[in-house]
């Protein structure tokens, strides 16, 4: 056992291992460790790390949470079996097993649908048009016949029976994907640059990175259950925003200027990764960064010191203040730093910003509509996707025209849409006429172009209204109505988990139960957040409306938009500028105004 433990916590900790212990022979398991039943009861094996953290948290007095618990009385992946037993008898989880389920990427969403969902694996959010087929054919026959776009470049699919969850995932493997690891508290999908590789403007083709770290979770049992879920994202400074300031670890692409020194030593100019720590937008704090830089060689290593700092203090008896900006918040980031550098067992290159150039800008429609490649003579395409989804019907056809007119690869954005990439100059209007015939198109407005929506009430638990139906409905309203010539983000997320990143839309939409009568009815509706952003522009919005209903925000959103338009400063002043520059009052106020002359 550590060394760091005083007496009376080792004796604590004895204490705690030999009630996990008990728990666990109760269900017929073997000993943590794989220790005998007369042996120590420290911790070890692969699960040593994360024991040994609730241990601590007991001897110094703290209460674990049930998901604590339910980790160290049965450690999921060693559930696979009574999972199928559940599955084959048509059982649907209790909390706890809802709660392992989601290591292998299932998750029961009871009340809004009966019915699993899964979450896949997808690093750097590219696959193979055939395993893109694969997945349409699992779907029609295993689940609901469609599928969505995820904000993690993820691809997610619903309606899926008890008897069938094995099926699928046993399904996904034969096609080389997982979703391992994809819900509860793990390192989540992968995310890197959508256009990696292509993109004529990036600094770095984030794909052998992403890919390595994909792989590395997979194979290390350790780095299974945190305290709680934990974000990796890597941009390579493209074209299309990577959202990585989101993230736990966001690996940022940077040209390093020659000139630089660190302790003495010349830094390498060139291209490495900056370091930023701490997002969780959630929560309305963005990923800052921490003044270290990373040789791409060194990013995995540096990403899995930083996760076991975290596996190691990361609270573990309040939920709602278990992720990583929590313990940056009470350390500090040098004091943080200092532990990953003893983990590492070596020192973090710091770099002045001044030594660092300008990121290329971003192209905030470069995810729709068809761009040219570094590549000469070959184009990425971007297909506008309605708030995400897909049916199966049209994932067929775009998987056989990303083998007949492309590279093969489906490139999935934290956009909610998806990129076909290779494609020659004389395929582009071949691949245009396809979508047009299933429906969709590599054209949108400008409006849909930034329109953003996570899952809704329509099928999860815990969302207060129906946003991708309310998004398409804000859409319909307000593009007969208003001519949009810059780009605008709008978010719209169902409840505080912020899977559609609401705080960081130039409009954020969260969903809330509006009140309607004294008696304490309510509709669902939201409440309305101006002003956010990401990257060189990042900023969580500020509250503007509450408790608007969902039948009145189509209205309200047309009113802000056309207010910014008709009082900007200058004709290119973006809508966050906008925002930024008036005092929430005043900008009510302004809205009023143009609602009364309208």
């Amino acid at each position: 056992m550590s060394d760091d433990f005083t007496p009376d916590q080792k004796r604590y900790l004895e204490g705690f291992m030999s009630g996990m212990q008990s728990a666990r022979t109760a269900r017929g398991l073997a000993p943590l460790g794989g220790a005998s039943s007369g042996g120590s009861a420290a911790p070890s094996g692969p699960d040593r790390e994360h024991l040994e953290a609730q241990a601590k948290t007991v001897a110094a007095g703290g209460k674990l949470v049930d998901q604590e618990k339910w980790k160290a009385a049965e450690h999921p992946f060693d559930a696979y079996a009574r999972f199928k037993d559940q599955a084959n008898a048509g059982i649907y989880p209790k909390p706890e097993d809802n709660f392992r389920w989601r290591y292998h990427g299932l998750f029961y969403v009871a009340p809004a649908q009966n019915s699993y969902m899964c979450r896949l694996r997808i690093p750097n959010g590219i696959l193979k048009a055939w395993q893109f087929s694969g997945v349409a054919d699992l779907a029609e026959t295993l689940c609901g016949p469609y599928s969505h776009v995820t904000t993690r470049a993820n691809l997610q699919v619903r309606e899926i029976s008890a008897e069938n969850a094995p099926l699928l995932l046993e399904g996904l493997a034969d096609l080389g994907l997982t979703a391992k690891g994809s819900g509860a508290d793990n390192i989540r999908n992968v995310t890197g640059s959508a256009t990696a590789g292509i993109d004529p403007l990036e600094l770095l083709d984030t794909r052998p990175h992403a890919r390595a770290w994909h792989h590395h979770i997979l194979n290390d049992r350790s780095l299974y259950g945190l305290p709680r879920k934990f974000n990796v994202a890597f941009d390579g400074a493209g074209s299309i925003a990577t959202l990585e300031d989101t993230n736990d670890i966001g690996f940022q692409a940077i040209d390093v200027m020659e000139g630089a020194t660190f302790e003495g030593q010349p830094v390498e100019p060139g291209i490495w990764y900056r370091l930023a720590l701490g997002g969780i937008t959630g929560h309305k704090d963005l990923a800052r960064d921490t003044g270290v830089i990373v040789a791409p060689s060194d990013a995995i290593a540096v990403a899995d010191a930083i996760v076991r700092v975290f596996t190691a203090n990361g609270n573990r008896t309040d939920r709602a203040k278990s992720r990583l900006k929590y313990v940056l918040d009470a350390w500090g980031f040098e004091t943080f730093l200092t532990a990953v550098e003893e983990k590492l067992g070596r020192k973090l290159v710091r770099l002045d910003t001044a030594f660092v150039k300008p990121r290329p800008v971003y192209d905030r429609l470069a995810h729709i509509g068809v761009h040219a490649q570094a590549q000469p003579g070959l184009n990425w395409i971007g297909v506008a996707l309605p708030v995400g989804k897909l049916t199966v019907a049209q994932m067929r056809v775009i998987a056989s025209v990303s083998q007949s007119c492309g590279d093969g690869d489906i490139r999935l954005t934290v956009w909610q849409n998806l990129l076909i990439s290779g494609v020659p100059d004389d395929k582009v209007e071949d691949v245009v006429a396809h979508l047009l015939a299933i429906g969709l198109s590599a054209e949108t407005s400008i409006l849909r172009a930034g329109l953003i929506a996570c899952t809704g009430a329509t099928g999860c638990k815990f969302a207060a209204a129906h946003t991708k139906e309310d998004a398409l409905a804000i859409a319909a309203h307000c593009e007969p109505r208003i001519t949009l010539d810059t780009p605008v983000n709008i978010h719209l997320t169902g409840c505080h988990n912020s899977c559609a990143q609401h705080y960081i839309g130039d409009l954020g939409l969260i969903g809330a139960k509006v009140p309607v009568s004294e008696e304490g009815d309510t509709v669902p509706g939201y409440h309305v957040f101006v002003g956010g952003g990401f990257g060189v522009a990042g900023g969580i919005g500020r509250e503007f409306r509450t408790d608007v209903k969902a039948e009145e925000a189509p209205a309200l959103v047309e009113t802000i938009l056309r207010t910014w338009q008709e009082h900007r400063a200058t004709p290119d002043e973006s809508f966050v500028a906008f925002a930024r520059r008036h005092e929430i009052a005043a900008l009510q106020a302004l809205v009023a105004q143009t609602g009364d002359a309208a």
